[in-house]
């Protein structure tokens, strides 16, 4: 291997905009929703169709800039000037085309990501949180950590907003009713919003003190043993509060007590 395929080779497999298996991967999605049926068709259409186009632009780019390396190696341009080190005439126009070809291609990369993102935030607006969670893996396997973070995080405020109604009253003395409804919309959180979200579990944490101390109340009024291994009392009293990376671990709990000892009206 020439030092020249050495240098190209890397460059053109590292590059995020030229590998064709990470590129396509939001157009296969696109593709699916169009696909899926008529009615989310029409509605995502627009979002859809751009991000075909430019999908199909940042091919014939990343492939112009294939070809044009191909050439430059074939006709060995850098090394055309019977030993002088600089490259002749068409060897220099190539070089420059080759530039250009990277640049457009770059280019339409960003314009690709940020069609992702115009789409990903129609899917919002529809409440399909699984889709958004796909593209925003889509984004991060191609590279772009940063905007994949931030689609998540855009993710996390929606799956908060829609539950967060139902977590306004959590409260030292809940009635169960209520008590159910919180620990549903909590389980919701965690299932909804991805676990790198940053204070995600620490959100959810927050709860869980007030949740366990009205489950706690209810046991004690109907006079229920509590077990020497239940930790409701040990997180209704901020037991858990430094720990938020077991938050799902400590609602489970406080949920097994609910369902096992107090008595929900849609269980009775």
């Amino acid at each position: 291997m020439t030092t020249q395929e050495r240098i190209v080779e890397p460059a053109m497999a590292d590059s995020p905009y030229l590998s064709l298996r990470q590129a396509v991967r939001p157009a296969i999605f696109a593709h699916f929703l169009l696909a899926e049926d008529r009615e989310r068709a029409r509605q995502l259409a627009a979002e859809c169709e751009d991000l075909l186009f430019l999908t199909r632009e940042l091919l014939k780019a990343a492939g112009r800039a294939g070809i044009l390396g191909a050439g430059s190696l074939g006709a060995g341009s850098l090394g055309a000037g019977q030993g002088s080190g600089q490259p002749d005439e068409d060897g220099g126009d190539r070089q420059a085309q080759l530039l250009g070809a990277y640049a457009e291609a770059g280019l339409l990369w960003a314009k690709v990501v940020g069609s992702t993102m115009a789409l990903a935030r129609a899917l919002l607006d529809r409440g399909d949180w699984d889709e958004v969670r796909r593209l925003a893996s889509f984004l991060a396997d191609a590279g772009e950590d940063s905007t994949a973070a931030e689609l998540k995080i855009q993710l996390g405020k929606t799956v908060w907003g829609t539950y967060r109604e139902q977590l306004q009253g959590v409260s030292n003395t809940m009635p169960p009713a209520d008590i159910g409804t919180a620990i549903d919309a909590l389980r919701a959180v965690l299932l909804e919003v991805p676990d790198d979200v940053p204070d995600r579990n620490r959100e959810v944490n927050r709860y869980l003190a007030p949740l366990a101390a009205s489950v706690l109340a209810i046991m004690r009024d109907q006079g229920t043993d509590i077990p020497y291994s239940s930790r409701v009392e040990h997180i209704a009293t901020g037991g858990v509060a430094r720990y938020p990376d077991i938050v799902k671990l400590s609602l489970d709990e406080i949920a097994a007590e609910f369902e096992g000892t107090c008595h929900r009206p849609d269980h009775e």
